[in-house]
């Protein structure tokens, strides 16, 4: 029998892992980055097919998750991971030995429902063990550990193109699925109360999705959160063009200005958890989005009268991973949090909406092409705002 809710005073190993687990599709997404320009001289193809791949990984974890919450209510939370990780590291193999961009892209697609997976089931599991208020915490304390990918992961990228190939990136990410895939079947427990398993049918699926989409709290949080996570996928799929074709920086050292930004969301999410000890997790999420709108306006503004530069667009990239850092976990577990009766399928729709708007910004971002950081801040900015109204709208419903 799982545990019932506790306290979160300590960071338990199964969390670690949880952790990791969120973290390889992060490490899907960012650690290619920097072989942008090698896979279009490599496949003899654009930037702008590269870029969406990106757009086409994004899109296809957000589906998959929708398949993996009814499992993971119906079958609990480890079978439905070991399938999504045997599917990450199949597709990892076949993205490694493509010869043209049309296989590329497919492949991605797949690698995307193995890592689904990754994103839904952490989620479910922690809400298993803890209330809203400690699952807060804990989700600050998963973006701690899923927040070093994305300073390792460009890094790491870079390094492997500087001694070999692109298509080591995607043998490395296969190796780490491996070991995640090993590490489950060792160390994982099911969490899952038996009491509350849903059976599998079309109908229970369709009627817990619809009464989810009906929920106008859960809604309005997950697209607060939802709408803040697109700014950061708009800044993923749009930063190598930004910083090295734009700027000129070096692809050795994006990963450095990347890591830059992904300390200011570690950093954040932790001041967030510390915060959670005397605030309610409504209060640091109003805060943090007056925050977030306010970083990519001065951007946007620096940007339409041409006085941007690469300090100035770092200042307030910094300045927006940083409240984001307190917007993902608090709008997640706002969102969870009264829906523990149907946590997975919930914690699918939510992942679903969430990288769907971030499926939408980075190909927003990709086929907006301009010689100015224009794309980036611009949709920035149009997420940071409509993440702040879904916000004020979660919080009137309250």
């Amino acid at each position: 029998m799982p545990p019932s809710p506790s306290s979160l005073t300590t960071i338990p190993p199964w969390l670690v892992l949880m952790g990791l687990l969120t973290a390889l599709g992060p490490l899907a997404i960012d650690m290619y980055l920097p072989a942008f320009p090698a896979i279009v001289a490599g496949l003899g193809t654009t930037q702008g097919h590269v870029e969406r791949t990106l757009a086409s990984y994004l899109f296809g974890l957000a589906i998959a998750q929708l398949f993996y919450g009814p499992f993971a209510d119906r079958y609990g939370r480890k079978k439905p991971l070991v399938f999504g990780l045997v599917v990450f590291i199949t597709a990892s193999i076949g993205c490694g030995y493509t010869d043209d961009i049309d296989h590329l892209t497919l492949w991605r697609i797949a690698q995307a429902f193995g890592g689904a997976a990754g994103m839904v089931i952490p989620r479910a599991v922690i809400r298993d063990n803890f209330d809203t208020q400690d699952a807060s915490k804990a989700l600050s304390v998963l973006l701690l550990v899923m927040g070093v990918t994305p300073i390792l992961a460009p890094i790491l990228g870079g390094q492997v193109l500087a001694l070999g190939s692109w298509r080591g990136i995607f043998a490395i990410m296969g190796g780490c699925a491996v070991v995640l895939l090993l590490a489950v079947l060792r160390s994982m427990r099911e969490t899952l109360d038996p009491g509350k398993v849903i059976p599998l049918g079309l109908a229970i699926i369709g009627r817990n999705y619809l009464g989810l989409l009906r929920h106008r709290r859960f809604m309005c949080y997950t697209l607060a959160g939802g709408f803040g996570s697109a700014g950061m996928f708009a800044y993923i799929a749009g930063s190598p063009r930004v910083f090295i074709e734009i700027f000129h920086v070096d692809p050795r050292y994006f990963g450095v200005l990347f890591g830059l930004n992904a300390a200011s969301l570690i950093v954040a999410s932790q001041v967030s958890a510390r915060l959670l000890s005397r605030h309610v997790p409504d209060t640091l999420l109003r805060r943090a989005q007056i925050t977030l709108v306010a970083m990519t306006l001065v951007a946007l503004v620096l940007t339409l009268t041409g006085t941007i530069t690469l300090l100035l667009l770092m200042l307030c990239l910094m300045g927006f991973m940083a409240s984001q850092g307190f917007v993902n976990p608090n709008a997640a577990a706002l969102a969870l949090s009264e829906q523990g009766h149907r946590l997975g399928v919930a914690s699918a729709l939510m992942g679903t909406l969430q990288m769907l708007c971030g499926a939408t910004s980075g190909l927003a971002v990709s086929v907006w092409q301009s010689m100015t950081p224009l794309p980036l801040t611009g949709m920035l900015a149009l997420c940071a705002a409509l993440s702040w109204l879904f916000g004020r709208a979660a919080q009137r419903v309250t």
